[in-house]
């Protein structure tokens, strides 16, 4: 258990710079037990998924060095063994070693992962494309039993019924190394995809059209690490801390982006009338005042992400009328009202079924003691937290932490008056 502290009503200057993406970061630890070689990559976030996903290798006989922001995982003494439920059900992405047990072992264990409460998010689509590729799948009290014939795995069509980042990650993990053809139709199209492929064709694979919705994999028989993989910036941490330097900052660079990953994003803060100048790996925020009201709609990508539509919450609050926003994919994604409204936020779900959010003009945010329900609730508090005069206690931060590295020090580095105070390590 720990809790986050901010002293906030302060104006922020200075310079963040973003870490390696999360959401590429947990499917990339997964896939390295595909390789036949040790493997290295940089650029890794030091949060607490990492941790946690390292316990789950070393239960495997999987060896895992980290320091500073480099990752060495050693796969090549890997066995098979029960993988850690604790560590399994702390969060979503461990649904990975499902497919990369099966490519690598022609089957796979797995208690049901848990990861952020945002509703229902299921793993359907993951299990069809198993049984596509010639697997047969049971599950029974949580736990998820993969398993192949004799004949073992096999290229195949797959066609996702919902436009899915985890199926299709799963699907590419589990055919990499199967013989034949495989072509995912309907496949997300998100960066940590290209991301995750990048990774894999550089170690050999022969994956093609990562970034478009059909994805076409030819089967390889191994699998091995050349070059250390440099992991690109994180789009979700850059959007956060856009939202924050408009919501309370007066001139912050955040640097280290790749803007093109947050092309929707960026329109909706000039939509508002934000101070931005785009550069080529930076963005620049001037202090942002006389804010428009926007409407939002969640959107797979290229559209507005999921992950941003809590942290953009705090900065619609300076708006100076009503702003909407549409989330049908979590359209439970709605943790973070009740708390922001203990803050002063004028915001509500109309309608969970739809997932619409309306945030009105909040002109007096004043600090009080919160929790952070999920990684993303965390962050629009935090922001908000730094809006508002007075101090603001934020309980269960350890779901911030799962997302953002070294926050406290990005914000200090700002003039952010944090503290993170530690009751207790959960891994």
């Amino acid at each position: 258990m720990s809790k986050l502290i901010i002293h906030g009503g302060k104006p922020l200057s200075g310079e963040i710079s973003i870490g390696g993406a999360k959401n590429s970061t947990v499917a990339l630890i997964p896939a390295a037990i595909l390789a036949d070689t040790p493997v290295k990559f940089d650029s890794v976030p030091d949060i607490l998924d990492v941790h946690n996903l390292m316990l789950i290798l070393k239960s495997m006989n999987v060896s895992s060095e980290f320091n500073g922001d480099v990752l060495k995982i050693d796969p090549t003494n890997i066995v098979e063994a029960p993988l850690p439920s604790k560590a399994i059900k702390s969060l979503r992405a461990s649904y990975y070693f499902m497919g990369a047990l099966l490519g690598r072992f022609q089957r796979a264990t797995v208690s049901f992962p848990g990861g952020d409460n945002i509703g229902p998010r299921p793993i359907d689509q993951h299990i069809k494309a198993f049984k596509a590729l010639g697997a047969e799948v049971s599950e029974h009290d949580g736990t998820v039993t993969i398993s192949t014939g004799p004949d073992g795995l096999h290229g195949a069509q797959v066609f996702l019924d919902i436009v899915s980042v985890g199926a299709t990650i799963n699907t590419i993990l589990a055919s990499v190394k199967a013989p034949g053809t495989t072509i995912i139709g309907n496949a997300a199209k998100e960066p940590e995809i290209i991301d995750i492929a990048t990774f894999l064709n550089n170690m050999g694979a022969n994956i093609r059209g990562a970034g478009t919705d059909v994805i076409r994999i030819e089967g390889v028989p191994t699998l091995q690490a050349r070059t250390t993989h440099t992991i690109i910036p994180d789009r979700i941490e850059a959007g956060t801390y856009l939202s924050l330097a408009a919501a309370a900052g007066n001139g912050i660079l955040i640097t280290n982006i790749i803007p093109e990953h947050l092309e929707a994003f960026v329109a909706k803060l000039e939509e508002m009338g934000c101070d931005l100048t785009v550069y080529e790996d930076s963005i620049y925020v001037g202090a942002s005042h006389n804010l428009k009201p926007i409407r939002i709609k969640v959107m797979p990508y290229p559209g507005f992400a999921t992950d941003l539509q809590q942290p953009l919450t705090p900065l619609l609050f300076k708006a100076n009328g009503r702003s909407v926003i549409i989330d049908t994919i979590y359209p439970q994604r709605i943790k973070h009202i009740t708390e922001l409204n203990k803050l002063g936020g004028k915001v509500k779900s109309e309608d969970t079924d739809e997932g619409i959010i309306v945030v009105d003009h909040s002109p007096k945010l004043v600090g009080a003691k919160v929790q952070a329900g999920e990684i993303r609730a965390g962050a629009s508090l935090v922001i908000a937290g730094l809006m508002a005069s007075g101090t603001t206690e934020i309980c269960h931060a350890d779901n911030i932490l799962r997302g953002y590295g070294n926050i406290v020090d990005k914000l200090r580095g700002v003039g952010g008056d944090v503290s993170l105070e530690v009751e207790e390590r959960v891994n």
